[in-house]
């Protein structure tokens, strides 16, 4: 996987502008995770949710085989801002925990809500992994 990060463009934080992946391998698409956890819980604040997502996004890479060094897509949705905001530093170390330096290309949307009235966050993951 190459990083696309033109000439003369600002390095983004936390994220790419773009990858390349060539060559043959397998793609794995994850549905998108929210912050419940394996009974159906959810902490009340955003981060932590925000930890428990990429966790199970881990955990599901795992089941293919790959790691988060294979993600080559996130989308997130998220709904409110000042939450997100106010959630910064729990969310960079739920990252660096979870992803590590990892920062392939993001998308946040705010969205008015998701189906589970307690999910803050939803985290949808597109991974590529070569053949070896």
């Amino acid at each position: 996987m190459r990083i696309l990060q033109p000439a003369g463009w600002s390095e983004p934080r936390g994220f790419s502008h773009g990858v390349v992946v060539e060559g043959p391998g397998r793609w794995v698409v994850l549905a998108g995770q929210t912050g419940g956890d394996e009974t159906g819980n959810y902490a009340p604040d955003l981060a932590a949710q925000v930890a428990t997502a990429l966790k199970r996004i881990v955990k599901l890479l795992a089941e293919a085989g790959a790691g988060p060094e294979h993600i080559v897509r996130l989308t997130w949705y998220l709904t409110s801002r000042s939450d997100y905001e106010a959630a910064g530093p729990g969310i960079g170390a739920a990252w660096k925990e979870t992803l590590g330096r990892n920062f392939p290309p993001s998308t946040l949307l705010y969205i008015g809500g998701l189906v589970d009235e307690r999910a803050k966050v939803e985290i949808e993951v597109t991974a590529f992994i070569p053949t070896a």
